[in-house]
Protein backbone atom coordinates (compact mmCIF):
# COMPACT_ATOMS: atom_id res chain seq x y z
CA UNK A 1 0.00 0.00 0.00
CA UNK A 2 2.90 2.18 0.74
CA UNK A 3 4.26 1.67 -2.66
CA UNK A 4 1.22 2.22 -4.33
CA UNK A 5 1.03 5.29 -2.26
CA UNK A 6 4.49 6.46 -3.14
CA UNK A 7 4.10 5.83 -6.58
CA UNK A 8 0.75 7.81 -7.17
CA UNK A 9 2.66 11.17 -5.72
CA UNK A 10 5.61 10.06 -7.74
CA UNK A 11 3.64 10.02 -11.01
CA UNK A 12 1.16 12.96 -9.88
CA UNK A 13 4.84 15.43 -9.37
CA UNK A 14 5.44 13.73 -12.66
CA UNK A 15 2.82 15.12 -14.28
CA UNK A 16 2.81 18.82 -12.69
CA UNK A 17 6.38 19.10 -13.87
CA UNK A 18 5.68 18.77 -17.12
CA UNK A 19 2.63 20.94 -17.02
CA UNK A 20 4.21 24.53 -19.03
CA UNK A 21 1.39 26.23 -16.69
CA UNK A 22 3.00 24.82 -13.30
CA UNK A 23 6.66 25.48 -14.61
CA UNK A 24 5.52 29.09 -15.57
CA UNK A 25 3.78 29.47 -12.03
CA UNK A 26 6.62 28.12 -10.14
CA UNK A 27 9.23 30.19 -12.35
CA UNK A 28 6.94 33.39 -11.14
CA UNK A 29 6.90 33.10 -7.71
CA UNK A 30 10.81 33.05 -8.04
CA UNK A 31 10.56 36.62 -10.24
CA UNK A 32 7.83 37.73 -7.64
CA UNK A 33 9.90 37.37 -4.59
CA UNK A 34 10.63 41.16 -4.07
CA UNK A 35 6.68 41.12 -4.13
CA UNK A 36 5.91 39.03 -1.53
CA UNK A 37 8.62 40.66 0.60
CA UNK A 38 6.93 43.80 0.20
CA UNK A 39 3.71 42.45 0.82
CA UNK A 40 5.64 40.08 3.83
CA UNK A 41 6.77 44.15 5.30
CA UNK A 42 3.50 45.56 4.43
CA UNK A 43 1.93 42.69 7.05
CA UNK A 44 4.33 42.70 9.86
CA UNK A 45 4.06 46.85 9.99
CA UNK A 46 -0.09 46.22 10.67
CA UNK A 47 -0.49 45.08 14.59
CA UNK A 48 -1.98 42.73 15.49
CA UNK A 49 -1.82 41.52 19.18
CA UNK A 50 -3.30 38.55 21.16
CA UNK A 51 -7.00 38.50 20.80
CA UNK A 52 -6.89 41.99 19.00
CA UNK A 53 -5.87 41.05 15.35
CA UNK A 54 -8.70 42.96 13.06
CA UNK A 55 -6.45 45.50 11.16
CA UNK A 56 -4.39 42.57 10.13
CA UNK A 57 -7.26 40.65 9.60
CA UNK A 58 -9.62 43.46 7.63
CA UNK A 59 -6.16 44.20 5.41
CA UNK A 60 -5.70 40.13 5.03
CA UNK A 61 -9.93 39.98 4.07
CA UNK A 62 -8.83 43.33 1.58
CA UNK A 63 -6.38 41.14 -0.47
CA UNK A 64 -8.52 38.23 -0.22
CA UNK A 65 -10.93 39.42 -2.18
CA UNK A 66 -8.28 41.17 -4.50
CA UNK A 67 -7.16 38.32 -5.43
CA UNK A 68 -10.58 36.81 -6.71
CA UNK A 69 -12.02 34.89 -3.11
CA UNK A 70 -15.18 37.23 -3.74
CA UNK A 71 -16.77 35.10 -1.00
CA UNK A 72 -14.22 35.80 1.74
CA UNK A 73 -15.45 37.02 4.84
CA UNK A 74 -14.28 37.14 8.65
CA UNK A 75 -16.24 34.27 10.35
CA UNK A 76 -17.30 35.11 14.31
CA UNK A 77 -13.94 33.74 16.26
CA UNK A 78 -12.16 36.37 13.41
CA UNK A 79 -10.58 33.89 10.89
CA UNK A 80 -10.50 35.04 7.34
CA UNK A 81 -11.80 32.71 5.14
CA UNK A 82 -11.88 32.34 1.63
CA UNK A 83 -12.94 29.44 -0.72
CA UNK A 84 -11.41 28.70 -4.04
CA UNK A 85 -13.52 26.30 -5.88
CA UNK A 86 -12.01 23.05 -7.50
CA UNK A 87 -13.84 20.97 -10.21
CA UNK A 88 -15.97 18.64 -8.36
CA UNK A 89 -15.36 15.21 -6.68
CA UNK A 90 -12.21 15.97 -5.12
CA UNK A 91 -10.83 16.36 -1.15
CA UNK A 92 -11.60 19.47 0.45
CA UNK A 93 -7.96 21.18 2.07
CA UNK A 94 -6.86 24.16 4.31
CA UNK A 95 -4.42 26.01 3.58
CA UNK A 96 -3.44 28.64 6.72
CA UNK A 97 -1.43 31.29 8.27
CA UNK A 98 -2.07 32.46 11.40
CA UNK A 99 -2.84 36.35 11.63
CA UNK A 100 -1.60 37.18 15.45
CA UNK A 101 1.29 38.36 16.77
CA UNK A 102 2.87 37.31 20.35
CA UNK A 103 3.61 41.52 21.18
CA UNK A 104 1.29 43.33 23.39
CA UNK A 105 -1.02 46.24 21.82
CA UNK A 106 1.25 49.44 22.00
CA UNK A 107 4.42 47.56 20.60
CA UNK A 108 6.00 49.40 17.99
CA UNK A 109 5.98 47.00 15.14
CA UNK A 110 7.78 49.06 12.41
CA UNK A 111 9.95 47.58 10.03
CA UNK A 112 13.48 48.96 9.79
CA UNK A 113 16.24 47.53 6.82
CA UNK A 114 19.81 47.19 7.41
CA UNK A 115 22.41 44.94 5.91
CA UNK A 116 20.57 43.34 4.28
CA UNK A 117 17.74 42.05 6.54
CA UNK A 118 14.33 43.33 7.52
CA UNK A 119 14.34 44.18 11.27
CA UNK A 120 10.65 44.37 13.56
CA UNK A 121 8.29 42.53 15.89
CA UNK A 122 6.61 39.77 13.89
CA UNK A 123 8.50 40.19 10.25
CA UNK A 124 9.29 36.29 10.45
CA UNK A 125 6.59 34.83 12.73
CA UNK A 126 4.47 34.86 11.08
CA UNK A 127 3.90 38.06 8.40
CA UNK A 128 6.37 35.42 6.05
CA UNK A 129 3.57 32.71 6.36
CA UNK A 130 0.85 35.37 5.65
CA UNK A 131 2.68 36.58 2.42
CA UNK A 132 3.43 33.21 0.97
CA UNK A 133 -0.15 32.67 1.33
CA UNK A 134 -1.28 35.49 -1.20
CA UNK A 135 1.61 34.73 -3.22
CA UNK A 136 0.15 31.30 -3.75
CA UNK A 137 -3.50 33.18 -4.98
CA UNK A 138 -1.60 35.72 -6.85
CA UNK A 139 -0.07 32.65 -8.62
CA UNK A 140 -3.20 30.52 -9.52
CA UNK A 141 -5.15 33.33 -10.32
CA UNK A 142 -2.64 34.98 -13.02
CA UNK A 143 -2.31 31.70 -15.14
CA UNK A 144 -6.11 30.63 -14.17
CA UNK A 145 -5.37 27.28 -13.11
CA UNK A 146 -8.76 24.96 -11.63
CA UNK A 147 -7.42 22.35 -9.07
CA UNK A 148 -9.21 19.26 -8.88
CA UNK A 149 -10.48 19.39 -5.16
CA UNK A 150 -11.76 23.00 -2.86
CA UNK A 151 -8.85 24.58 -1.15
CA UNK A 152 -10.27 26.96 2.06
CA UNK A 153 -7.64 29.81 2.26
CA UNK A 154 -7.57 30.87 5.78
CA UNK A 155 -5.35 33.75 8.10
CA UNK A 156 -6.09 32.18 11.50
CA UNK A 157 -6.36 33.79 15.09
CA UNK A 158 -5.46 32.90 18.28
CA UNK A 159 -2.23 30.66 17.33
CA UNK A 160 0.19 32.94 19.89
CA UNK A 161 0.32 33.68 23.58
CA UNK A 162 -3.07 32.24 25.35
CA UNK A 163 -5.12 32.01 22.10
CA UNK A 164 -5.59 28.51 22.77
CA UNK A 165 -5.35 28.08 18.54
CA UNK A 166 -9.18 29.22 18.75
CA UNK A 167 -9.10 29.84 15.34
CA UNK A 168 -8.54 27.05 14.26
CA UNK A 169 -10.45 25.10 16.81
CA UNK A 170 -13.61 27.36 15.16
CA UNK A 171 -12.41 26.01 11.46
CA UNK A 172 -12.38 22.88 12.20
CA UNK A 173 -15.89 23.02 13.73
CA UNK A 174 -17.82 24.72 11.43
CA UNK A 175 -15.97 23.19 8.65
CA UNK A 176 -16.28 18.95 9.62
CA UNK A 177 -15.65 18.04 6.15
CA UNK A 178 -11.94 19.03 5.73
CA UNK A 179 -9.41 16.47 4.60
CA UNK A 180 -6.61 18.19 4.79
CA UNK A 181 -4.83 20.45 6.63
CA UNK A 182 -1.82 22.43 5.59
CA UNK A 183 -0.27 25.61 7.90
CA UNK A 184 2.82 27.93 6.90
CA UNK A 185 4.64 29.09 9.47
CA UNK A 186 7.98 29.33 10.53
CA UNK A 187 11.11 29.70 7.97
CA UNK A 188 13.07 26.59 7.46
CA UNK A 189 11.52 25.02 4.03
CA UNK A 190 13.55 21.80 5.00
CA UNK A 191 11.53 21.20 8.62
CA UNK A 192 8.31 19.69 7.87
CA UNK A 193 6.06 19.64 11.26
CA UNK A 194 4.33 16.28 11.46
CA UNK A 195 4.17 15.84 15.00
CA UNK A 196 1.93 18.55 17.49
CA UNK A 197 3.65 18.97 20.45
CA UNK A 198 0.84 19.37 22.91
CA UNK A 199 0.82 21.55 26.09
CA UNK A 200 -1.06 22.34 29.39
CA UNK A 201 -0.70 25.68 30.90
CA UNK A 202 -1.63 26.93 34.30
CA UNK A 203 -1.93 29.86 36.77
CA UNK A 204 -1.50 28.55 40.21
CA UNK A 205 -2.47 30.71 42.71
CA UNK A 206 -1.86 30.36 46.39
CA UNK A 207 -3.56 32.66 49.18
CA UNK A 208 -2.93 32.92 53.13
CA UNK A 209 -3.19 35.00 55.62
CA UNK A 210 -0.89 37.43 55.54
CA UNK A 211 0.60 39.69 57.86
CA UNK A 212 3.59 41.37 59.53
CA UNK A 213 6.66 39.44 59.00
CA UNK A 214 7.83 40.33 62.99
CA UNK A 215 4.43 40.93 64.85
CA UNK A 216 2.53 37.61 62.97
CA UNK A 217 5.94 35.50 62.72
CA UNK A 218 4.05 31.83 63.08
CA UNK A 219 1.68 32.29 60.22
CA UNK A 220 1.99 30.41 57.03
CA UNK A 221 2.97 32.40 53.62
CA UNK A 222 2.21 31.84 50.44
CA UNK A 223 4.88 32.82 48.76
CA UNK A 224 6.63 30.10 50.62
CA UNK A 225 4.06 27.97 49.51
CA UNK A 226 4.63 28.60 45.87
CA UNK A 227 8.65 27.96 46.85
CA UNK A 228 7.86 24.45 47.78
CA UNK A 229 5.84 23.97 44.90
CA UNK A 230 8.95 25.42 42.60
CA UNK A 231 11.23 23.65 43.78
CA UNK A 232 9.25 20.31 43.92
CA UNK A 233 9.29 21.02 40.04
CA UNK A 234 12.55 21.56 39.34
CA UNK A 235 13.72 18.01 40.93
CA UNK A 236 11.40 16.09 38.46
CA UNK A 237 12.73 14.48 35.26
CA UNK A 238 10.19 13.71 32.42
CA UNK A 239 11.45 11.57 29.49
CA UNK A 240 13.79 13.00 26.72
CA UNK A 241 12.17 10.75 23.98
CA UNK A 242 8.94 11.51 24.01
CA UNK A 243 10.13 15.07 24.37
CA UNK A 244 8.65 16.36 27.50
CA UNK A 245 9.23 19.61 29.39
CA UNK A 246 8.08 21.80 32.00
CA UNK A 247 8.69 25.39 33.34
CA UNK A 248 7.90 27.56 35.41
CA UNK A 249 7.75 30.15 33.36
CA UNK A 250 6.38 33.55 35.63
CA UNK A 251 5.82 33.88 39.07
CA UNK A 252 4.97 37.07 41.95
CA UNK A 253 3.20 37.79 44.99
CA UNK A 254 3.96 39.30 48.38
CA UNK A 255 3.46 42.80 49.23
CA UNK A 256 6.42 44.46 50.86
CA UNK A 257 10.02 42.58 51.98
CA UNK A 258 8.58 42.98 55.57
CA UNK A 259 5.40 41.08 55.33
CA UNK A 260 4.52 37.28 55.63
CA UNK A 261 2.74 36.93 51.30
CA UNK A 262 -1.28 36.74 51.53
CA UNK A 263 -1.11 35.88 47.78
CA UNK A 264 1.26 34.52 45.49
CA UNK A 265 1.05 33.38 41.67
CA UNK A 266 2.96 31.15 39.17
CA UNK A 267 2.39 30.30 35.46
CA UNK A 268 3.36 26.73 34.44
CA UNK A 269 3.87 25.45 30.77
CA UNK A 270 4.08 21.60 30.36
CA UNK A 271 4.60 20.21 26.92
CA UNK A 272 5.02 16.95 24.89
CA UNK A 273 5.38 15.43 22.10
CA UNK A 274 2.71 12.48 23.24
CA UNK A 275 -0.39 13.00 24.82
CA UNK A 276 0.40 10.18 27.42
CA UNK A 277 3.20 11.76 28.72
CA UNK A 278 1.96 15.10 29.11
CA UNK A 279 -0.47 13.86 31.24
CA UNK A 280 1.59 11.97 33.16
CA UNK A 281 3.79 15.21 33.72
CA UNK A 282 0.99 17.04 34.36
CA UNK A 283 -0.09 15.09 37.38
CA UNK A 284 3.35 14.86 39.02
CA UNK A 285 3.19 18.74 39.21
CA UNK A 286 -0.84 19.25 40.16
CA UNK A 287 0.21 16.61 43.21
CA UNK A 288 3.38 18.70 43.95
CA UNK A 289 1.61 21.84 44.06
CA UNK A 290 -1.57 20.40 46.54
CA UNK A 291 1.44 18.73 48.67
CA UNK A 292 3.64 22.18 48.75
CA UNK A 293 0.21 23.53 50.13
CA UNK A 294 0.23 20.83 52.99
CA UNK A 295 3.81 21.09 53.54
CA UNK A 296 3.56 24.74 54.81
CA UNK A 297 0.66 24.45 56.48
CA UNK A 298 2.11 21.48 58.35
CA UNK A 299 5.32 23.62 58.80
CA UNK A 300 3.42 25.77 61.04
CA UNK A 301 0.26 23.97 62.55
CA UNK A 302 -2.22 25.96 60.02
CA UNK A 303 -4.64 25.63 57.53
CA UNK A 304 -4.84 28.69 56.07
CA UNK A 305 -3.07 28.57 52.79
CA UNK A 306 -5.32 27.14 50.15
CA UNK A 307 -4.06 27.07 46.21
CA UNK A 308 -6.73 28.10 43.38
CA UNK A 309 -5.27 25.95 40.03
CA UNK A 310 -6.83 27.48 36.82
CA UNK A 311 -5.97 25.91 33.28
CA UNK A 312 -5.31 29.01 31.00
CA UNK A 313 -4.26 27.07 28.17
CA UNK A 314 -4.33 23.94 26.60
CA UNK A 315 -3.05 22.64 23.23
CA UNK A 316 -3.52 18.75 22.33
CA UNK A 317 -0.36 15.88 21.12
CA UNK A 318 -0.80 14.49 18.24
CA UNK A 319 0.53 13.58 14.98
CA UNK A 320 0.42 12.52 11.27
CA UNK A 321 2.16 9.31 10.26
CA UNK A 322 5.23 9.83 8.80
CA UNK A 323 4.37 7.83 5.07
CA UNK A 324 0.53 9.43 5.35
CA UNK A 325 0.29 10.96 1.70
CA UNK A 326 0.31 14.59 2.82
CA UNK A 327 3.52 14.14 4.15
CA UNK A 328 4.94 12.31 1.41
CA UNK A 329 3.87 15.02 -0.97
CA UNK A 330 5.59 18.01 1.04
CA UNK A 331 8.81 15.70 0.80
CA UNK A 332 8.47 15.21 -2.72
CA UNK A 333 7.51 18.76 -3.36
CA UNK A 334 10.50 19.86 -1.44
CA UNK A 335 12.80 17.58 -3.10
CA UNK A 336 11.78 18.59 -6.46
CA UNK A 337 11.89 22.56 -5.90
CA UNK A 338 15.01 22.51 -4.05
CA UNK A 339 17.42 19.21 -4.80
CA UNK A 340 19.88 18.24 -2.27
CA UNK A 341 17.90 19.80 0.59
CA UNK A 342 16.95 16.71 3.21
CA UNK A 343 13.85 17.09 5.08
CA UNK A 344 13.60 16.87 8.57
CA UNK A 345 10.80 15.95 9.96
CA UNK A 346 10.19 18.13 13.41
CA UNK A 347 7.74 18.21 16.61
CA UNK A 348 6.11 21.82 17.22
CA UNK A 349 3.00 23.73 18.49
CA UNK A 350 1.50 25.12 15.55
CA UNK A 351 -2.49 25.57 14.09
CA UNK A 352 -1.90 22.09 12.88
CA UNK A 353 -2.28 20.60 16.86
CA UNK A 354 -5.61 20.43 16.29
CA UNK A 355 -6.21 18.77 12.75
CA UNK A 356 -3.26 16.38 14.08
CA UNK A 357 -5.68 15.46 16.86
CA UNK A 358 -8.38 14.75 15.03
CA UNK A 359 -7.14 12.42 12.60
CA UNK A 360 -7.24 15.30 9.98
CA UNK A 361 -4.00 14.50 7.82
CA UNK A 362 -2.04 17.54 8.43
CA UNK A 363 1.66 19.76 8.33
CA UNK A 364 3.17 22.82 8.65
CA UNK A 365 5.55 23.86 6.08
CA UNK A 366 8.24 27.18 6.18
CA UNK A 367 7.85 30.16 4.40
CA UNK A 368 11.57 30.24 3.08
CA UNK A 369 13.94 32.34 3.64
CA UNK A 370 16.46 32.94 7.24
CA UNK A 371 15.64 34.71 10.77
CA UNK A 372 15.66 35.00 13.92
CA UNK A 373 14.61 36.82 17.28
CA UNK A 374 11.26 34.94 17.20
CA UNK A 375 9.23 36.64 19.93
CA UNK A 376 10.95 39.45 20.59
CA UNK A 377 11.70 42.91 19.22
CA UNK A 378 14.55 42.05 17.56
CA UNK A 379 13.43 39.47 15.34
CA UNK A 380 14.94 39.78 11.87
CA UNK A 381 14.39 38.38 8.51
CA UNK A 382 16.76 38.03 5.73
CA UNK A 383 15.91 36.70 1.79
CA UNK A 384 18.15 33.73 1.49
CA UNK A 385 16.59 31.66 -1.07
CA UNK A 386 13.16 32.92 -0.20
CA UNK A 387 11.60 31.88 -3.04
CA UNK A 388 11.74 28.05 -1.97
CA UNK A 389 9.08 28.63 0.28
CA UNK A 390 6.60 29.44 -1.84
CA UNK A 391 7.45 27.06 -4.06
CA UNK A 392 7.70 24.08 -2.24
CA UNK A 393 3.90 25.61 -1.02
CA UNK A 394 2.43 25.57 -4.28
CA UNK A 395 3.72 22.46 -5.43
CA UNK A 396 2.22 20.77 -2.30
CA UNK A 397 -1.34 22.20 -2.56
CA UNK A 398 -1.29 21.14 -6.41
CA UNK A 399 -0.05 17.30 -5.50
CA UNK A 400 -2.65 17.33 -2.71
CA UNK A 401 -5.10 18.89 -4.04
CA UNK A 402 -4.53 17.61 -8.24
CA UNK A 403 -4.43 19.79 -10.93
CA UNK A 404 -7.77 19.84 -13.34
CA UNK A 405 -7.02 17.74 -16.58
CA UNK A 406 -2.84 17.37 -15.19
CA UNK A 407 -2.62 15.54 -12.18
CA UNK A 408 -5.33 13.10 -9.50
CA UNK A 409 -5.03 14.30 -5.64
CA UNK A 410 -3.09 12.07 -3.89
CA UNK A 411 -4.95 13.54 -0.58
CA UNK A 412 -7.75 10.87 0.19
CA UNK A 413 -11.68 12.14 0.46
CA UNK A 414 -12.27 11.66 4.74
CA UNK A 415 -15.54 12.34 4.36
CA UNK A 416 -16.46 10.50 1.10
CA UNK A 417 -19.63 8.17 0.96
Amino acid sequence: MQQTMASDVETACAALLADPAVVTMLDGLKADAARTLAEQRTLAGIASPPFKEQRRAAHFLARFRELGLADAAIDPEGNVIGRRAGRGNGPKLVVCAHLDSVFAEGTDVTVTERDGALHGPGIGDNARGLAVTLALLRAMNAHGVDTVGDITWVGTVGEEELGNLRGVRALLRDHPDIDGFVAIDGLKVTRLVNQATGSHRYEMIFTGPGGHSFAAFGLPSAVHAMGRAIAGIADLQPPSDPKTTFTVGTVRGGTSVNAIAKEARMAVDIRSNAADELLRLEAQILAIVRDAVAQENRRWGSDKIAVEIKLIGERPAGATPADAPIVAAARRALAAVAPGHAVELAASSTDSNIAMSRGIPAVTIGGGGEGGGQHSLSEWYKPTEAHLGPQNALLTLLLLAGLDRVSHPVLGRRSAG
